[in-house]
């Protein structure tokens, strides 16, 4: 994906394209920039098997693809099947560009596409559209919400595959976890490392992101990419970015800060945000609510 940041900003903004260019990698670096919009798709003989970690079977069950990124189709505990379905991406795959620190973009009119695929990945199971972004940010998270013009019951109906839901709970550092690329085709297996208190790259932090185990060497173009538990199948993370070259807090180079300040560069460590906020704010009719105990970042 070019780099995970990239990839958003790589359709977005012609300077990261530039900047990124001929790079596959994995943060906002890698899972913010996923590819370039024109990227050839990778052949389809090539796609990988998930390492069977856990009994249950992680597949390509509503996982689209973006121009440049990855995404999935989701649903809250509230959301209902007549409810206008979400696709959830990263912030960094806004199709504008990548919000600034701080920013907070809610109920902005898209038209943005999505390629639904198959539960095997193999075929396109056609088009879905957007009418506006329900919200996005790169602030304390990196994520982008979608609203289609289309209902839950009726993309059920007509391709018939259902959407993941978003967990409410908080992951724990030892579960086993697939990310899912809509983009590559491809499913990541590992488990969950750490979790880390923040993450900093470039103007960007991020709070209580998930580091994987070494097995999820995650690449440009699977940002916004569900990390989905293995075991109960639900969405607890989205991937966005990886430490590409070892630098310190840099663009594709995030590092880690714990509570007292000190910082840890990991080349090569890739990582998502939680969703289990997400999860408690979206209300009725999928609106994602910002009033009361919803603690995501507000305009």
């Amino acid at each position: 994906m070019p780099s995970r940041l990239a990839a958003a900003a790589l359709t977005a903004a012609g300077t990261l394209a530039l900047a990124l260019a001929g790079a596959l990698a994995s943060g906002p670096a890698q899972a913010a920039p996923a590819l370039p919009q024109g990227a050839p798709a990778p052949p389809q003989a090539a796609l990988p098997q998930a390492p069977r970690l856990e009994r249950a079977q992680v597949d390509f069950t509503g996982i689209v693809a973006l121009s440049n990124c990855s995404g999935s189709l989701v649903r809250g505990p509230r959301s209902r099947d007549t409810d206008p379905a979400l696709v959830l991406t990263n912030g960094h795959c806004l199709e504008s560009g990548m919000p600034e620190a701080g920013e907070v973009i809610v109920n902005r009119n898209s038209s943005r596409t999505f390629t639904l695929l198959d539960r095997t990945g193999g075929e396109d199971l056609g088009t879905l559209q957007a009418t506006r972004v329900e919200y996005a940010t790169m602030t304390d998270t990196d994520v982008t919400v979608y609203r289609l013009n289309t209902t839950y019951a009726a993309i059920r109906k007509r391709y018939g595959i259902p959407a993941l839901r978003l967990s409410t709970a908080k992951p724990h550092a030892g579960t086993g976890i697939r990310v899912v690329s809509g983009y590559w085709r491809k499913i990541y297996g590992c488990r969950i490392d750490a979790t880390v208190y923040r993450l900093r790259e470039a103007d960007w932090t991020w709070k209580d992101s998930i580091r994987y185990a070494p097995q999820c060497r995650t690449v440009h173009g699977t940002s916004g990419s569900p990390v989905v538990d293995a075991r109960t199948r639900q969405v607890v993370g989205i991937n966005n970015t990886g430490n590409d070259d070892g630098e310190r807090c840099t663009l594709n180079n995030p590092c880690e800060i714990d509570r007292a300040g000190h910082v840890t560069v990991r080349q090569g460590s890739h990582y998502g945000q939680q969703t289990y906020l997400l999860a408690r704010c979206l209300g009725r009719g999928n609106a994602v609510v910002l009033s009361g105990s919803c603690a995501l970042p507000k305009p």
